[in-house]
């Protein structure tokens, strides 16, 4: 807790703030929870199913969702992807949805009460959306700066991904919305990600990888896990019994329901057995019919099924999904409603991490300002693949800076693209998906901001069923915003029919290429068709009709395929011409680089760090023109940045959501400081990071660094990043002017309680107000066992006033100083000396004391 340096007091742990009680009540002279009387009423329902509908049940019914049982009073449970948004059912933007920033950027903030605000949204726009479950978050870890889903996750350091997902379920769950913490567990790369068996020992697997979820299942009870595709060590995570059953429900009480990842789920014995209480999607899974008969074979217990019907059903008392039982957030208990822009806006600003800032360069002082790169016009806000959301409007920085710097004092230059391949068709498009049955008739339709249709389970049109879909037509203008010869193409498998301004530039099939995940065929690379010359401001018509067919289905029941466009492509050296000189005419250069959806996406890992396209050499220009050059990073994870020592200052935004552009306004202008720090290393180089390796040799994937991930690895190895964990700069200063560390002497040696307390002392000695996160390590002084040279142990927010000092007093939690024996197969705390380390990053410590125990 954080007070004033004279009123020092003991507080709990950030994501516990207005934690609400169980609600009791009286039966019989007995006091009863709701959770009991819950428990009553999930019994009585249990006993009322016969094997056929309780193994429908845990098949599903479709790509969402599971069956409605009338006769128990079960309504149909419905799941909806997440992280940053809440899709709901159909992937469409007829159904827009608040997009929030990254989990990368999530985490940057270090502030699990707003992790927990974050999630209290996602459960209002889960509900606004008929949504009893989001398939979120994910908790797997930063193991490789390659992964290609890493924007996905939170951070490279287990206490903090526990701390901040603890932070995100407790909000979900505190407005009466299920979660499903994934994907469990180690799957931290998409390379293979079906098949690959990832080797890991006991003691890594329990200190970095299961350590998130122990925490949030410890600390936030979700009602839901979900099991990933890959193995551990040999078995299939959805047949996982040691994992699923032993340690997940034996050693850590967890008590809801685990489902798979879509299309995980192959073996109904060993996956019942295994844990697995729902296969996804349904309904034709390894459940179901094939679950009855493997019971009425004699090959399957029923005991298991009632267990596994049992926790389904329980997650439908919580939700509210079953008549009878009370759900666990009744109406009168919901949070206020929250303002999803504002929070969209707060959260990214409080995300962005200033990593450099030479001669005062941000805030902004007065004057002219150059706004250079195609991703300052076209904002990246989010990272590729089921993650995606159609927010009803986005914020770029070119529209964000527009409005808030006085007028003709902006210019814009497109400088470089991070991408010369076609993308899906967005700006000057107006399009529609028309649906037409094996006659012609149209049977539905619906708006395509984006030209990409991706309709799973039950996304398509209402009125519109796969029996009767024949073809799809996107159909509509383009307006182009500049002149001269615009490329047009097509994203998908199948039969196309490609026509623009009158013009049929493509009429043929798109066979299936090399892609290893089938999802990357449909996300994967786009397709150049023809190019037209067209005039800027005056309208065509465009057309890419799709007929379907069996053979080039998606991987999941589905429609999914794009209509992708590139404008004319300028000479690249004209262009970064063009950006130096507008760079040399103002008084600060503002570069907004990017990676792009072919860069960070699921389905795949990424091949390198480097910017795509010429943005680095746009970079290098523009500074050798301007040297107050700041250059935004719009990236979900790290970028190599040969240049950063030749810039003013560096500011990395993540996928900063819908809102991105307003905050950067706030933030460069300095109306709000960068809130955030690195939640993981930013190497210098690929060839610096010690753990880079995620493709599998004969399907395996050995974890041969052990314990040592993250910033332990760059410590071990000896290499220097380019930005360490923690690393962050404010508009203020700080001095830390005291460190004390007391053991506690009563601590609960059965739990994660605290074995200390630390108090620190820290002086805001700047100008402005500020924020800054205390960050404590704990450092093995005298050690018998192979361990990192230290650890995160704990961290706190402070906000001061200029020239106030205040006082955070900090629990360090028993986990701290223990390891996983391997030979007892439990916890064991390792006694001896440790260097209590007080500081702004895991390489800027500027206090240390010694705690013995």
């Amino acid at each position: 807790m954080i007070t004033e340096a004279t009123d020092l007091q003991v507080g709990a742990p950030a994501w516990a703030a207005h934690t609400t009680p169980t609600a009791v009540r009286r039966r019989g002279g007995t006091t009863v929870t709701n959770d009991d009387a819950r428990e009553h009423v999930v019994e009585a329902a249990l006993r009322k199913l016969d094997l056929d509908a309780k193994t429908r049940l845990l098949a599903g019914q479709g790509m969402w969702s599971l069956p409605a049982l009338p006769e128990i009073g079960l309504a149909s449970l419905v799941m909806s992807d997440g992280p940053i948004g809440v899709r709901g059912v159909r992937w469409t933007a007829d159904d827009p949805s608040v997009a929030l920033p990254s989990p990368t950027a999530l985490a940057a903030t270090w502030d699990p009460a707003l992790a927990r605000r974050a999630g209290r949204l996602l459960a209002q726009e889960a509900r606004r959306k008929g949504v009893h479950v989001l398939l979120a978050p994910t908790v797997n870890l930063h193991r490789s700066p390659l992964g290609g889903r890493h924007f996905e996750a939170y951070s490279e350091d287990p206490y903090l991904t526990g701390e901040i997902g603890t932070g995100y379920v407790l909000g979900v769950q505190d407005g009466g919305v299920g979660t499903t913490v994934k994907h469990f567990v180690a799957n931290d790369a998409e390379t293979d990600r079906f098949t690959v068996d990832n080797v890991i020992a006991p003691r890594p697997l329990r200190e970095l990888y299961l350590a998130p979820f122990e925490a949030i299942v410890k600390n936030a009870r979700p009602w839901g896990i979900m099991a990933a595709y890959n193995q551990v060590n040999g078995v299939s995570m959805t047949e996982h019994g040691h994992l699923q059953n032993d340690v997940l429900r034996g050693e850590w009480g967890f008590d809801g329901f685990i489902v798979s990842d879509w299309m995980a789920a192959r073996s109904t014995k060993r996956a019942i057995e295994g844990g697995l209480d729902v296969a996804m999607p349904g309904p034709h899974t390894v459940y179901g019919e094939a679950l009855a008969a493997a019971v009425r074979d004699g090959e399957v217990a029923e005991e298991a099924v009632d267990h596994a019907v049992r926790r389904v059903l329980r997650l439908a008392a919580r939700v509210g999904a079953l008549e009878g039982a009370e759900p666990a957030v009744p109406e009168s208990g919901l949070p206020e409603a929250a303002d999803g822009d504002a929070l969209a806006r707060e959260i990214a600003r409080r995300s962005f991490v200033l990593v450099r800032n030479e001669r005062g360069a941000l805030p902004l002082r007065p004057g002219n300002v150059a706004l250079i790169g195609a991703a300052a016009r076209d904002a990246r806000i989010l990272g590729g693949g089921s993650a995606q959301v159609f927010p009803e409007h986005t914020v770029s920085p070119l529209d964000g800076l527009t409005a808030a710097l006085p007028p003709g004092t902006l210019t814009y230059a497109i400088g470089a693209d991070p991408s010369d391949e076609l993308a899906p068709a967005g700006t000057g498009f107006t399009l529609r998906a028309v649906c037409r049955d094996a006659d012609g008739r149209v049977i539905g339709e619906g708006s395509l901001p984006s030209g990409q249709v991706q309709w799973i389970g039950d996304d398509l049109p209402d009125g519109v069923t796969y029996d009767t879909l024949h073809s799809v037509e996107v159909t509509g203008t383009f307006t182009p915003r500049e002149s001269g010869e615009h490329a047009f193409g097509t994203r998908g498998l199948g039969a196309f029919t490609l026509t623009v301004a009158g013009e049929t530039l493509y009429d043929g099939v798109q066979q299936m290429g090399d892609e290893s995940d089938p999802f990357e065929a449909f996300f994967g690379a786009p397709t150049e068709r023809g190019r037209v010359s067209l005039t800027e401001g005056v309208p065509v018509e465009v057309s890419l009709l799709h007929p379907l067919d069996r053979e080039h289905a998606a991987p999941l029941p589905g429609v999914m395929f794009s209509f992708v466009h590139l404008g004319p492509r300028r000479d690249p050296d004209e262009l970064i011409a063009e950006a130096a000189r507008a760079a040399r005419a103002a008084d600060t250069a503002i570069v907004v680089v990017a990676t792009t959806e072919r860069v960070e996406s699921e389905g795949f890992d990424r091949r390198d760090l480097k910017l795509p396209g010429r943005q680095d050499d746009l970079v290098r220009a523009v500074a050798a023109a301007n040297p107050n050059t700041v250059v935004v990073v719009n990236a979900g994870s790290p970028v190599e940045m040969e240049w950063r020592d030749d810039v003013a200052a560096i500011l990395l935004t993540w996928f900063p959501g819908q809102e991105g552009g307003a905050a950067l306004a706030d933030v460069l202008l300095g109306a709000e400081e960068p809130g955030g720090r690195l939640p993981t290393t930013w190497p210098a180089r690929l060839a610096d990071a010690p753990v880079t390796e995620v493709t599998p040799t004969d399907g395996r994937l050995p974890y041969t660094e052990g314990v040592f991930i993250g910033y332990s690895a760059w410590e071990r190895s000896g290499n220097t990043p380019a930005y360490p964990f923690g690393h962050g700069l404010g508009y203020t200063t700080w001095e830390y002017e005291s460190l004390d560390v007391a053991p506690d002497h009563a601590p609960d040696h059965a739990t994660d309680h605290a074995s200390a307390r630390v108090t620190v002392r820290i002086r805001n000695t700047g100008t402005r107000p500020g924020r800054e996160v205390v960050q404590l390590y704990a450092a093995p002084m005298t050690d018998t066992a192979e361990r990192p040279a230290r650890r995160l142990a704990a961290f706190a927010s402070v906000e001061a006033a200029p020239g106030q000092a205040v006082d955070v007093e900090i629990p360090l939690p028993r986990r701290t100083f223990e390891i996983w024996d391997e030979e007892t197969g439990r916890w064991a705390m390792v006694p001896g000396a440790y260097a209590i380390e007080a500081g702004r990053s895991v390489t800027d410590r500027r206090l240390t004391t010694s705690l013995t125990l």
